[in-house]
């Protein structure tokens, strides 16, 4: 199998996908309860780690599912929440898939992921926040369920 084939495809779709989700994140820092916006950051994050998961980008793979996690809870809330709890963490997450794709560019393999961002990905965010996640610990619970 030509990898360097793949990896170019990936890289030039990975990089319409990440595109696509700065825009959305653009209209959800206006309107945080945009529906098509929520579904579309939703959309490219699931898409990044279906082609990342593919070619065995386990780091890209776990971000952008935890991403995918994330908005999963934004999209049956309705409503993205304000501060470190929603649109801080969503850039976090968007500013670390585009170093890991970077990172993919120049060495052909991702960058580590970021592991204070994947538990703050983690934490169900209190869309009652007003700027904090409160504990890194993931909700017991949720945990349980996984």
């Amino acid at each position: 199998m030509d990898l360097a084939k793949y990896r170019a495809l990936f890289l030039e779709e990975a990089t319409d996908h990440l595109s696509e989700m700065s825009r959305a994140l653009l209209v959800l820092e206006k309107r945080p309860d945009a529906r098509e916006a929520i579904d579309e950051v939703f959309r490219m994050a699931h898409s990044i780690k279906g082609m990342a998961g593919s070619l065995g980008y386990d780091a890209i793979t776990d971000l952008s599912h935890k991403l995918e996690d994330t908005m999963e809870r934004f999209r049956s809330d309705g409503v993205v929440p304000a501060g470190e709890a929603g649109m801080a963490l969503l850039f976090a997450g968007l500013e670390g898939l585009e170093t890991m794709v970077a990172a993919v560019r120049a060495d052909g393999e991702p960058a580590a992921p970021d592991s204070a961002l994947l538990r703050r990905l983690e934490v169900e965010p209190d869309p009652q926040a007003s700027g904090s996640l409160g504990s890194l610990e993931p909700d017991p619970k949720k945990v349980a369920m996984s």
